[in-house]
């Protein structure tokens, strides 16, 4: 005898993956309801570029967004400057309000249900998942479904209450992401990471009169003097407005032991996480959401932890490598490095693009 559920599948997190994922599970058929404790529109501390790979799934999910073209990736340190612009067409810059906004609209299109709250337990058996969820007005709500996957961030409550979280290795960096708006012209159409010596700036066009910029560091970073340690950034931005207030985001580096626990799956950052070097994140989530729901629709979840290394191996191997080369001596050689092969930064930008 089947369990009586509220839908076959359970996102938990309303984000653009959580998103992405539900809107592929009714494309599919699959009756979704996702869980957020948050409203919409949801924001968050990243770099905001959207890469063609990116682009292309969100045709496929029939979501489009204002923005700005994104042409290629420049790493620049000092008087060195690396570029690589895109072989086919052009990613993104867009605000993560905007795009956020735009899933969700999509979704309320397809009839997807929403349900305010958070999870605050769940009990899953060989046929169902179910979760306590808490909202300030209707109080403890359970919600059972088939099938669950968590997309709800780097400090992930359905991956810690499956026990998938792992600790840190001993002696990792703790690294966190800093962002803040200008409100000035974009003065090219490439993402610029600019490297100093304890961090990375990346500065993503967003808009005809809007730039993102976002700090990769330490922990303890003071946004506005860091910013003003740039020089090819500082002395541009001293003058220009600010839209908004920083947001952090960390520690980025997050582990799992594994990817499919029973009926619940992990997509996006509540899988795992190296690091937001490559600027890769919401194209490894996007892939991952549709693996999930690809292995819910064929019943073959096991399937999902091979598909849940392959589309992040490269994400993971190049960003492990950068991360490693940037906590290092070695440094202050990756941007002349990639200047001196502009063919082999422009192939690892091309394979990450993708």
């Amino acid at each position: 005898m089947s369990p009586v559920t509220d839908a076959e599948l359970l996102v938990v997190g309303g984000g653009p993956v959580g998103l992405a994922a539900a809107i592929h599970a009714r494309q599919r058929g699959i009756d979704v309801v996702v869980v957020e404790p948050r409203g919409t529109p949801i924001d968050k501390a990243c770099g905001e570029g959207v890469m063609p790979g990116a682009l292309t799934t969100l045709d496929r999910l029939g979501v489009s967004t204002e923005g700005a073209d994104l042409r290629g990736i420049a790493y620049v340190q000092g008087g060195i400057r690396a570029e690589h612009r895109f072989a086919g067409r052009s990613g993104r810059g867009v605000r993560r309000t905007v795009l956020q906004r735009a899933l969700s609209d999509r979704a309320e299109q397809l009839g997807i249900t929403r349900r305010v709250g958070r999870v605050e337990h769940l009990v899953q058996d060989a046929r169902s998942v179910s979760v306590g969820v808490t909202d300030a007005e209707a109080g403890l709500e359970r919600i059972t479904a088939r099938w669950l996957i968590g997309a709800d961030g780097l400090h992930s409550t359905v991956r810690e209450l499956v026990g998938a979280s792992r600790p840190p290795r001993r002696g990792t960096r703790r690294r966190f992401g800093l962002r803040q708006h200008f409100r000035i012209a974009p003065w090219g159409d490439l993402i610029e990471v600019h490297w100093t010596p304890r961090l990375e700036a990346y500065v993503t066009p967003l808009g005809s009169e809007l730039v993102g910029v976002a700090l990769l560091g330490p922990p303890g970073v003071d946004y506005s003097r860091a910013l003003a340690s740039v020089p090819e950034l500082g002395d541009r931005l001293a003058e220009a407005a600010v839209d908004g207030p920083v947001r952090g985001a960390g520690p980025l580096r997050q582990l799992t032991s594994a990817r499919a626990i029973g009926r619940v799956l992990l997509a996006g950052d509540a899988s795992g996480y190296v690091d937001a070097l490559t600027g890769e994140g919401l194209r490894v989530g996007f892939a991952q959401a549709d693996a999930a729901v690809r292995a819910i629709k064929t019943g073959n979840v096991r399937r999902y932890e091979w598909e849940w290394v392959r589309t992040t191996r490269d994400f993971r191997l190049i960003t492990s490598a950068l991360v490693a080369g940037a906590g290092s001596p070695l440094r202050t050689r990756i941007v002349p490095a990639s200047a001196r092969l502009p063919r082999l930064f422009g192939a690892v930008v091309e394979r990450l693009a993708r």
